[in-house]
């Protein structure tokens, strides 16, 4: 919190210490909700500004990293409001199968695509919840309090998400 406050009083310095603590989160959420690198990127640099100008309102009555995980999931939504719905773009270094030959990694790539391709489809209450509780780890608890619903909210939305994309991953088993 000490980081935070010496930030918030328009310290550059720690500023810039919080943004390369925390990018390669904001940047892992952003790719998991929004499915591809540009997109992120631009969410990222969205975030950033956000940040700086919001900080000094930034009341630390929850933990800082959940307000700020909350200001990535908005982001991600109303990014994903303001472009075509359908259109999904993926891009090829986001997936890293495990395979040993040329026809194994086709599989896996395509595989890690229709999961993709999936949860790119599910609602956005259903999406955000998946991305922060299954791929990024964040506990029920947390998530509640990043999205601003209840555990069980939580609990059924991920339960709905994880159904989806199991039926939409039937063929691939």
């Amino acid at each position: 919190m000490w980081l935070v406050g010496k930030a918030r009083g328009g310290d550059l310095e720690a500023f810039e210490v919080l943004l390369r603590r925390h990018q390669g989160r904001i940047y892992r959420i952003a790719l998991r909700m929004l499915g591809n690198h540009q997109d992120a990127e631009d969410v990222v640099q969205e975030v950033f500004i956000q940040l700086w100008t919001a900080l000094a309102g930034f009341a630390g009555t929850s933990a800082f990293t959940t307000w700020l995980y909350r200001i990535v999931v908005n982001r991600c939504l109303n990014h994903r409001r303001s472009r075509n719905p359908g259109v999904f773009s993926l891009d090829a270094e986001c997936l890293t199968p495990v395979a040993a030959g040329a026809e194994d990694v086709a599989m896996a790539r395509e595989r890690v695509r229709a999961v993709y391709a999936a949860i790119d489809d599910l609602v956005p209450q259903q999406r955000s919840v998946l991305v922060l509780c299954q791929l990024e780890g964040l506990s029920y608890r947390e998530t509640a309090v990043v999205l601003g619903i209840s555990e069980a909210a939580v609990r059924s939305r991920l339960s709905r998400a994880r159904r989806v994309v199991l039926d939409r991953m039937e063929g691939w088993t």
